[in-house]
């Protein structure tokens, strides 16, 4: 049984993220003790709220350097994947570092109000484990900002336009949709994830 540690960096999806994995069967404890965190076999980092607080929150608690040094899978969920990036508009804040450039603001047009809330489908850019092979799926959406394109991308989504919606950089992964809230298709991703994808 995998021992999961969700980051508490005061987001308001814990007990969600919580109930996801323990619907699994992991063993599920939500912490901000560094020691607790080090000891995992898997880490998530959650994220609903806003940049800066979050960064705040994790440096307050002396994290942010144990996070960069993390070996084991670590998932980031919405904003716990954008601050995986160098910073954020979102309060024009310094984040974690671990994937180049910065969080901006997604653009309102006709037809695609911000933010971008609902169901989207997931597409593999080349091969991405925590999605089927070969396959794409539905995921809920709810964000305001998108991380910046580039080689760490391996899966998008489209509203009005591609968007980043799956990262990866060495151990660390993120998604900038809610797999605790997209049914059957979220619970077979964080399935994955426990299974090591």
């Amino acid at each position: 049984m995998s021992r999961v540690v969700i980051v508490d960096s005061g987001g308001a999806n814990l007990s969600s993220v919580l109930f996801a994995f323990e619907r699994l069967g992991a063993s599920v404890t939500i912490s901000s003790d560094a020691a607790t965190i080090r000891k995992a076999d898997r880490v998530v980092l959650p994220g609903v709220g806003a940049a800066g607080a979050v960064m705040a929150n994790l440096e307050r608690a002396g994290l942010t350097s144990h996070l960069r040094a993390l070996e084991q899978p670590v998932l980031g969920i919405c904003l716990g994947m954008q601050i995986l990036f160098e910073g954020s508009d979102e309060g024009d804040v310094d984040c974690l570092g671990l994937l180049p450039g910065r969080v901006r603001a997604l653009e309102a047009m006709p037809n695609f109000p911000i933010p971008h809330m609902g169901w989207n489908r997931v597409t593999a850019v080349g091969e991405e484990p925590l999605l089927p092979e070969g396959e794409s799926a539905h995921f809920y959406f709810v964000h305001s900002y998108a991380v910046p394109a580039g080689d760490h991308v391996s899966a998008v989504a489209t509203y009005a336009g591609p968007i980043p919606a799956i990262v990866r950089w060495r151990n660390f992964a993120g998604v900038q949709f809610h797999p605790e809230r997209s049914g059957p298709a979220g619970s077979a991703l964080l399935a994955r994830f426990l299974e090591g994808a």
